[in-house]
């Protein structure tokens, strides 16, 4: 068993109690909020979660009158010396020492602050929707020297540059497909460009690599926020589960116990409303690795169950969204020691998800939004599958293989896949928007990292076209 870096709220509350029992006139210091934000959840429930540093919840003022936030997560001294070799697997082992609160507040909320600041509240029909993923800045050693990104320069790592572009475009939704820390290993002593970087899954690398640099974007708008492979529980899933995930925090599945990962490692499935018929369905594809999922495996039966809960929730509206990390219907590109290496679609997720001769997907989903590859890429079918988009280019290093302008022949992203047509952006850092024009219409834009547009694409049901087949790559600074 592992240390917990936080003591849950239950033991906490009756603690607070007491607390509060022996010395209630006692003033408690106002709260300093490190960050505020906003989190959309299942059917359109959604969540006002607040770092705090300070012994007490900051409330929460509306329309109606006062919102108390309670604590998800208390802090604790992290006690090293009884943690040899850092067995809850956070590296450094530590941690999150400040005052995780949260609230749900009604649906029929109009107007929310906390602590002087305005909170962003979700519209009952979104019509702006801006799409980033894998934002972080990569620090990753190895034993061959590792990847590691200029976290501070605003060019080599431009994810605060693109949350403010975002943010100007003032989005009604944001939605993130996966992968915010990357920041897993020390900054080498001799990388100028990561000096001083805070890193591992703990509040100041999470605040570093993600919350300081989103700060503008999530001031303007409610955040869907997908999980990313890097925020499975062995890599940054305590940070994902305490500060992003919007199921309840249970000690079972908050990642701080390694004996108990692969309950923590299946984030729930759910249904977020857009009105007119549309919703996104979300589900966690973060253990989907490069091979087929066997039978045998413990993950078999958890990918069948997601896929269910898809087909289940598929039923509610007439156009569903998917969004989660991992590319079912698309393509990625690297280095072979001859050319380019092409590889495609997810075969785990199409090894499951395609079991006892399912389709891929259920009738009714018109678009998958994915991340992982990291690059902006487009592609539909004349097969009966759905539009994919990936937007995997908001932030980590760039993918720099070309992909192909066209799908090659004989080799489909999954099986029966039929390619029309083919889009992508290699190489360039940015983000995507979506504004709806219609029930089932979508207008989509590919932009850079100051919200220039560079790709404009046309989404109706199924059917995505776009204006360029590949833009062209922006020059290097």
């Amino acid at each position: 068993m592992s240390m917990r870096a936080f003591v849950w709220p239950k033991f906490a509350a009756a603690l607070a109690g007491c607390v509060a029992f022996a010395a209630p006139a006692l003033s408690q210091p106002a709260p300093i909020v490190q960050s505020a934000f906003v989190l959309q959840g299942a059917e359109g429930v959604f969540t006002v979660r607040a770092v705090v540093d300070g012994p007490v919840c900051p409330t929460i003022k509306t329309e109606r009158g006062s919102v108390a936030t309670t604590p998800r997560s208390f802090p604790e001294p992290h006690d090293a010396a009884n943690d040899p070799g850092g067995a809850s697997k956070r590296v450094p082992a530590g941690d999150f020492p400040l005052r995780i609160c949260e609230a749900t507040l009604a649906n029929s909320t109009r107007s929310a602050t906390l602590e002087g600041q305005v909170l962003p509240l979700p519209l009952p029909v979104p019509t702006r929707i801006v799409v980033i993923g894998d934002t972080g800045c990569r620090l990753k050693g190895s034993k061959t020297g590792g990847a590691f990104q200029d976290c501070n320069s605003p060019s080599a790592y431009p994810f605060a540059r693109i949350a403010r572009a975002a943010a100007l475009w003032k989005p009604d939704l944001v939605v993130h497909v996966g992968d915010y820390l990357y920041r897993e290993s020390p900054c080498p002593n001799d990388h100028a460009g990561c000096e001083g970087s805070p890193w591992g899954d703990n509040w100041q690398g999470w605040k570093a690599d993600f919350f300081d640099p989103a700060r503008p974007l999530l001031a303007v708008a409610p955040i869907v926020a997908a999980r990313g492979n890097h925020e499975i529980c062995e890599r940054a899933g305590a940070g994902y589960r305490l500060l992003l995930d919007t199921a309840p925090l249970a000690a079972d599945t908050d990642c701080t116990d390694r004996d108990k990962d692969g309950r923590g490692d299946f984030s729930p499935t759910y249904a977020v409303p857009l009105g007119h018929e549309t919703q996104l369905v979300v589900f966690d594809s973060s253990r989907a690795g490069n091979s087929p999922v066997a039978i045998g495996n413990p993950d078999y039966p958890a990918f069948l169950n997601i896929r269910s809960q898809i087909e289940a929730l598929s039923r509610k509206a007439e156009h569903t969204i998917l969004v989660d990390h991992h590319p079912i219907l698309a393509f990625a590109a690297a280095k072979g020691p001859s050319g380019p290496i092409l590889y495609s679609g997810n075969a785990a997720l199409i090894s499951t998800f395609m079991a006892d001769g399912q389709p891929l997907t259920p009738k009714g989903v018109d678009l998958v939004l994915s991340g992982h590859v990291h690059v902006w890429e487009a592609l539909s079918f004349s097969s009966d599958h759905p539009a994919q988009i990936v937007a995997g280019f908001s932030g980590t290093d760039e993918d720099t293989v070309p992909l192909p302008a066209a799908a090659p022949s004989g080799h489909p992203p999954a099986p029966g896949a039929v390619v029309a047509a083919m889009s992508s952006w290699v190489d360039g850092f940015g983000f995507m928007t979506m504004t709806r024009l219609g029930a089932a219409r979508w207008k989509i834009e590919v932009r850079d990292v100051d919200g220039k547009v560079v790709n404009t694409c046309a989404l109706q049901n199924r059917n995505l076209s776009c204006e360029i087949a590949q833009p062209p790559t922006p020059p290097k600074p």
